[in-house]
């Protein structure tokens, strides 16, 4: 979303612009990024921020070697926090009657919640200031509520370490979020309340549901929701991709008859398409990792590969071990009746 912005600022003033990112932000913003005319380079998502080969690494490289260039930095830029100490803090403030009792924020950067928290803090020290932080992160304190780290799904919140713009002072208490619930509030939100947002901002709402309890009545409680829906709709939105996740959302048999009944891969409708799609995955070391899936496999078994690793597609063999390189499996393939075609295969 910084990438956005700073993408716009960069096609009006005619600059060069280059945005590093994981390979789990959704295609619709890199979609508007490329709109924009920047260059998009995509690092691993489970690469450690510290490693060379992850997108803070990729763009630190890069910013040696491209003369008159500079990053901008939302990690340690200390005017990330100040805008919101000066313009957020200030719109809530007059929103709510300059009353605030409770205010509820996931943290990515912590931009957001320490200008704002600061701020009302200034006002109210009663306040309270809640952090939201996904399972996986390690943004929450105490430390010991990071024991679980990994990977999560939620964009926009959550990092593996620290960034200096997030000051853990000013929170007075933590909660965390697991992905399932982040997207199941999000889809709650705009179904229920009209509110077309972001798993983030399910994550948010599910944290300021729970910590609201702690209230009294009549007391007021803010809670930042900091994403749009548009931005998501090929993930939590769908719900195969739901379905193929971990299972976040409870299947139909009608559309998902192959996945429950055994249905094996040779029996989906397989389509020859001309839209090529690279199926390389770029590891640390440079190696190719590619998961190969014959026709007798069932779907069960490949939609489970799929939510293991981080790749959309599966090539598939015939009997014979020969690649079928049109006739590959996508994620939401084979929990439907249709798999589309892919692309180049590498070995």
């Amino acid at each position: 979303n910084t990438g956005i912005g700073l993408a716009l600022c960069a096609a009006v003033k005619g600059y060069r612009c280059i945005m590093c990112m994981p390979e789990k932000v959704s295609d619709e913003k890199v979609d508007v990024l490329k709109a924009l005319d920047a260059k998009i380079i995509r690092t691993p998502t489970e690469v450690p921020s510290e490693s060379p080969d992850s997108h803070i690494g990729v763009a630190q490289s890069l910013n040696r070697e491209i003369k008159n260039s500079c990053i901008l930095n939302q990690y340690e830029n200390q005017y990330n926090p100040i805008v919101h100490y000066e313009e957020t803090a200030e719109e809530i403030l007059s929103q709510c009657g300059g009353r605030v009792d409770m205010f509820v924020a996931g943290a990515g950067t912590g931009g957001t919640i320490t200008g704002v928290a600061k701020k009302l803090k200034e006002i109210n020290q009663n306040v309270k200031i809640v952090g939201v932080d996904p399972v996986g992160s390690v943004l929450s304190q105490p430390d010991p509520t990071n024991a679980k780290k990994g990977n999560w799904l939620v964009e926009g919140i959550g990092y593996d370490f620290v960034p200096k713009t997030l000051n853990r002072s000013v929170i007075d208490s933590w909660i965390k979020t697991d992905d399932k619930t982040s997207f199941e509030m999000a889809r709650k939100l705009i179904k229920l309340e009209g509110l077309l947002c972001g798993g983030s901002s399910g994550a948010a709402m599910a944290a300021a549901i729970k910590a609201a309890r702690e209230l009294k009545e009549g007391q007021i409680c803010v809670v930042v929701l900091p994403d749009g829906l548009r931005n998501y709709m090929s993930k939590f939105l769908k719900d195969e991709w739901m379905e193929l996740h971990a299972g976040f959302l409870e299947s139909s048999p009608k559309a998902s008859e192959n996945y429950y009944n055994g249905g094996t891969i040779g029996s989906l409708k397989l389509e020859r398409t001309e839209r090529i799609r690279n199926g390389q995955q770029k590891g640390t070391q440079g190696f190719c990792l590619i998961l190969i899936y014959n026709l007798d496999a069932t779907c069960k078994e490949a939609c489970e590969a799929l939510a293991k690793v981080d790749t959309e597609w599966l090539p598939v063999v015939d009997t014979s071990n020969k690649v079928l390189l049109y006739n590959s499996l996508t994620k939401p393939s084979t929990t439907s009746n249709r798999a589309v075609g892919g692309g180049d295969c590498c070995y």
